[in-house]
């Protein structure tokens, strides 16, 4: 199964299967057939689960691999100067491609890095979180976090083919599967028919893993991501639709990151897009019984609407250094109802209001 990307930058395809990393190779051969050598960066733990299933995969070629411990420690500059340094020692040249297997953070970590040594190397994304299949491995989006903020250092550094094997989704651990499932309600609130119902009546099944309810899930998640990225690549416009539930999910992981018991990205999305909804029918932007039906949705794939402990000034702080806040405005979507969002801008006043939706949630 193939999803065309199509944009300014370069056009590839979104190959999804539902074997494992076993067969990397085959779809690399298809689409890059001159290419005999490799360097992977691999997420550890992706090596301790796929190591076997990897190197069967990549059997014919020769590469090196450089492994990596995921998660948002990793998105630092100095592990981007780390790795830079790796990938140099190894002789790569302009030509090498750089496949990046893991989740989201390996692939922004790996995706800068490979943008970035000798000012751009071919770079194959290759997700196996649930969270990285439906929304980062595509739309070219790489970047670093700082003290500031997520995602702050960054570029738009388009894949040459996107590999999805559905198979790593088997050995996914729970919080990082519920973690993807919040970036895929997000794409159904997003995208109406047929996403949308299907996440509550086949809500079982994908918690379950069952092969075709995830892979209808990550198809209609990449056809939506994909459609809105061949529009505006680079965020000066509709793309913008996808950061909704960002604006306060993002301030909820700000905080939750100075804790030690951090909350997964994609389930402060998940609060996020049910605070913002909420916000939008309250401010009576929004159909009556939204929220209620996104709420709904939510917990029937067992995500929470909020979080247990919430530090409203530390969150609106957090906001501040938000990349979409500028000059105290904030582009965000406001949501008309399931399927029908539209993009409008809000003052600090307002972004204050969508926070005071998890008040009494």
């Amino acid at each position: 199964m193939i999803v065309p990307v199509d944009t300014p930058s370069g056009s590839y395809p979104v190959r999804v299967s539902d074997s494992g990393l076993e067969g990397l190779g085959a779809c690399i051969r298809s689409e890059m057939p001159n290419v005999q050598n490799l360097v992977c960066i691999v997420d550890t733990k992706v090596m301790e689960h796929h190591e076997s299933a990897l190197r069967m995969g990549l059997e014919g070629f020769a590469y090196d691999v450089v492994t990596v411990q995921g998660g948002e420690e990793c998105k630092t500059v100095s592990s981007w100067a780390n790795l830079v340094d790796e990938l140099l020692g190894l002789g790569v040249d302009r030509t090498t491609p750089c496949v990046v297997i893991g989740g989201g953070s390996v692939g922004d970590l790996g995706g800068f890095a490979a943008s970035t040594v000798m000012r751009g190397m071919p770079l194959i994304q290759v997700p196996t979180t649930l969270l990285a299949m439906v929304d980062s491995s595509v739309g070219g989006k790489t970047g670093l976090n700082t003290r500031h903020g997520k995602n702050l250092i960054g570029t738009f550094h388009q894949p040459s083919v996107v590999y999805v094997g559905l198979g790593t989704l088997l050995t996914l651990p729970e919080d990082e599967f519920l973690s993807g499932l919040g970036e895929v309600v997000k794409h159904a609130v997003l995208a109406g028919e047929p996403l949308f119902p299907f996440c509550l009546e086949r809500s079982e099944d994908i918690l379950a893993r069952n092969t075709g309810a995830l892979r209808h899930i990550v198809l209609e998640s990449i056809r939506l991501k994909s459609n809105v990225v061949e529009q505006d690549e680079k965020e000066h416009g509709i793309r913008a639709i996808l950061n909704l539930g960002h604006t306060v999910g993002h301030a909820i992981e700000q905080v939750s990151l100075q804790t030690k018991t951090p909350v997964p990205h994609g389930v402060c999305i998940a609060m996020g897009l049910y605070a913002e909804v909420r916000w939008a029918e309250e401010m009576s932007a929004c159909r009556i019984g939204t929220s209620d039906a996104v709420r709904e949705v939510l917990i029937a794939l067992g995500l929470p609407v909020l979080p247990d402990k919430f530090d409203l000034e530390a969150a609106l702080t957090a906001v501040k250094f938000d990349k979409k806040v500028r000059r105290g405005k904030l582009r965000t979507a406001i949501v008309e109802g399931v399927g029908r969002v539209r993009l409008t801008e809000i003052d600090s006043g307002e972004i204050r209001a969508m926070f005071y939706a998890l008040e009494d949630a």
